[in-house]
């Protein structure tokens, strides 16, 4: 087994939701960075949804009307507006849709070891502005530069749809936003934690719906952080295995080999075959499925980043069937070095939790293969 030592770390009811109209759904997906002074610090996603969504004529909607304070309204609409609806979202006749739910980062504080909640704020601690993720605040990574904190956070709104935007922080406590740096369906962002050639340099992933190959990600550079250019995309895929889904985990970590990314992967495969190979591998029983996010690895040129050098030929974890993670999700956003070769994993686990491992990170460089 690839991990060494594993704890949920965060459920729904350890969270108390931002007002009364709300109920937690999941924790989640969160960023991560350790203190000047040891402790470490997540930005966990919350994800609250209207306990009346809905009624006999309308369904309802929350939108943030702040600029810059902790301000929402609720929006209705009539049920003969919509053509198509759930728990969650509500589908309109021009295909356009809203939501049941909002998300929002919630701070909270372990203790060295990472492994022990020292204190989670009572209300939000990074949140959506009328003109920054209006309709939601998810998924951030934390990458520290020098002496600040960057944080690329996903962002909701009617006109962005879904975007990626950028805060910077000297403290890791208060950010200063600077607005969206990838646009409409560019997910997973994360920056390098120091320049390369020159350049900062981020790997993203865009989506859309004409492809000529299979999913992939993208590396991309800027000289101020803001303005990013020379893109180049970056396959994971190859011959025999294909990834339907893949995207960056926590921000890259440099090694003496190489650039090491975490990055989750969904693939296409034949089952036959590969689910004994992953049990042998990770000595677990698991049942890997076409639709379960698992954990991969790859390795980067350390003055080339666009250059895939290694890739693991296996996923170092698999959610179990039998498990926190029952909807076949881990999904790793953070993660923290410490002095004994061992990396702090954190990672939403079945949608719903916040999961965090112990991993010596000899054992995941053993896992890459060079391709």
């Amino acid at each position: 087994m690839v991990f060494e030592k594993e704890k949920i770390l965060l459920k729904p009811q350890d969270i108390k939701p931002s007002s009364k109209i709300f109920e937690v759904l999941g924790v989640l997906n969160p960023g991560a960075a350790r203190l000047p002074d040891g402790r470490i610090v997540l930005y966990v996603r919350v994800i609250e949804r209207l306990k009346k969504w809905e009624d006999r004529r309308n369904y309802y909607s929350p939108r943030m009307v702040g600029k810059g304070k902790y301000e929402l309204i609720i929006d209705k609409f009539k049920k003969s507006s919509a053509k198509a609806w759930d728990d969650i979202a509500i589908i309109f006749h021009d295909g356009t849709k809203r939501l049941s739910y909002i998300s929002h980062l919630r701070r909270v504080i372990l203790n060295k070891r990472g492994f022990k909640i020292i204190s989670i704020d009572k209300k939000p601690g990074f949140y959506g502005f009328k003109d920054d993720g209006e309709l939601g605040i998810e998924d951030a990574r934390i990458t520290k530069i020098g002496d600040h904190y960057y944080m690329t956070y996903v962002s909701l709104g009617r006109k962005e749809n879904i975007a990626t935007n950028l805060a910077v922080s000297k403290n890791c406590f208060n950010w200063e936003r600077k607005g969206i740096i990838f646009g409409e369906q560019d997910k997973d962002v994360v920056l390098f934690p120091e320049k390369i050639n020159e350049r900062y340099v981020a790997f993203d992933r865009p989506e859309g719906n004409f492809e000529f190959t299979a999913p992939h990600i993208w590396i991309a550079y800027s000289k101020d952080l803001f303005y990013w250019g020379k893109l180049k995309p970056v396959f994971f895929s190859k011959k025999g295995k294909v990834f339907v889904r893949s995207g960056a985990g926590p921000p890259p970590i440099k090694t003496d080999k190489g650039w090491l990314l975490i990055f989750h992967g969904v693939t296409q495969i034949p089952r036959k075959g590969f689910i004994v190979s992953v049990k042998r591998a990770l000595g677990v029983d698991v049942e890997p499925g076409p639709d379960s996010y698992a954990v991969w690895v790859a390795l980067f040129d350390l003055k080339n980043p666009g250059k895939i050098i290694a890739r693991s030929k296996h996923p170092i974890i698999h959610p179990k069937t039998k498990s926190f993670e029952s909807k076949m999700v881990i999904f790793p956003t953070g993660a923290v070095e410490d002095n004994k070769g061992n990396l702090l994993l954190y990672s939403g686990a079945g949608d719903i939790y916040v999961n965090v491992r112990k991993i010596k990170l000899k054992k995941i460089m053993d896992f890459l293969e060079t391709i």
